[in-house]
């Protein structure tokens, strides 16, 4: 049976994005990002496209070991690093690295007794105010895991940049400033660039670049599409026509009523909605493709359905592809009318959604 709507990954085209990585850093080492169950790629097969990029990276426990239960050898960062003695014990077990970016990590170090020192990944906060360890307190956090023999020397310095993907780069200018003063003369290999990073900002790709969003050939940047970027989109969101309806001028359109009719319009049902993934709040006019065909939707998404004025098409019948993002329609230009961002389309298509990797 053919679901009726899928995901369709393109591992070709994650590897070509991989590609864009190195050409755009070729002096950097690639700590591929795959969180989030690959930003709704799905983890292990996007692994497995991405087997050429030197490391992953990952948000939580659950996630290595998913790649390490398939198989994958690859070094696998722990973003977001470990949070008890216990989860310390499975990292070293899986030879998981780790981010350490907060005084109890450090504690949970100097109290772990192994066979051998973790790889450190110490996260130092510039400006993002989320994790990593401020200015005031780098050097003694640096001075306790230098003294801890739970940790392989040297570690690696890193930072996260919050606004690069912003057009005045001041803010990241004085992110990187700060990162070089406070690592200054001190060992170890560094790493900054998240995807946008590494676009707008030569002097942030530094030893090892993080791109996630750029693999999945989703533009980071506001300013800028994924094709100027040279980027393939890896998902392409099918489903398919399962209703085709006459509506005189005048007659309105779901829930509300929020579209109304200006002429005499033929509908076109298709088959998808907030509960897999398409965004409830997407405008009418947001383009999609019915075959080869531009056309719009009309009226409020519901859950399992969206309306689309198949007026202007030569012929639109049941069972009818529809792609609602991919080659052609660009998820940055969904995010825009939902009033939203790349990152939440891609990662919130539902499990009910059909994973066709290819």
């Amino acid at each position: 049976m053919t679901p009726v709507i899928r995901a369709i990954v393109d591992t070709a085209a994650l590897r070509h994005n991989l590609g864009r990585v190195r050409h755009l850093a070729p002096r950097s080492r690639v700590l591929a990002v795959i969180k989030a169950n690959a930003y709704g790629h799905g983890i292990v097969p996007t692994a497995v496209a991405l087997a050429g990029a030197d490391g992953f990276a990952v948000a939580r426990l659950e996630e290595g070991i998913a790649l390490r239960a398939a198989g994958l050898r690859h070094r696998v960062v722990l973003l977001e690093g470990v949070f008890s003695a216990e989860q310390l014990r499975q990292a070293a077990d899986h030879d998981f690295e780790i981010m350490v970016h907060e005084p109890e990590q450090l504690a949970l170090l100097e109290a772990h007794r192994g066979d051998r020192p973790f790889r450190v990944w110490f996260k130092i906060d510039t400006g993002m105010n989320r994790l990593g360890f401020k200015p005031p307190q780098v050097a003694a956090a640096l001075s306790r895991l230098g003294a801890c023999d739970a940790v392989a020397k040297p570690l690696t310095l890193v930072t996260h940049l919050a606004s690069a993907d912003a057009r005045d780069g001041a803010s990241t200018n004085a992110q990187l400033a700060l990162f070089d003063r406070l690592v200054e003369g001190i060992p170890g290999e560094r790493s900054i660039a998240n995807s946008a990073g590494l676009i707008g900002f030569e002097h942030a790709r530094a030893d090892w670049v993080r791109p996630g969003l750029m693999l999945y050939g989703v533009s980071p940047l506001q300013d800028r599409d994924a094709g100027s970027l040279g980027l393939r989109p890896a998902m392409t969101l099918v489903t398919c026509v399962i209703a085709v309806k006459q509506v005189d001028a005048g007659e309105l359109v779901g829930y509300g009523g929020d579209w109304t009719a200006t002429r005499p319009t033929r509908l076109a049902i298709a088959a998808a909605g907030y509960g897999d993934g398409y965004p409830r709040n997407t405008a009418s006019g947001t383009a999609v493709l019915i075959g080869a065909h531009r056309a719009s939707l009309v009226g409020r998404v519901s859950m399992d359905m969206i309306a689309i004025d198949a007026t202007d098409l030569p012929r639109v019948t049941v069972g009818d592809p529809v792609i609602l993002w991919g080659p052609g329609v660009p998820v940055e230009d969904v995010a825009r009318a939902a009033g939203t961002i790349p990152y939440e389309l891609i990662c919130g298509v539902s499990q009910r959604v059909h994973l066709d990797v290819r």
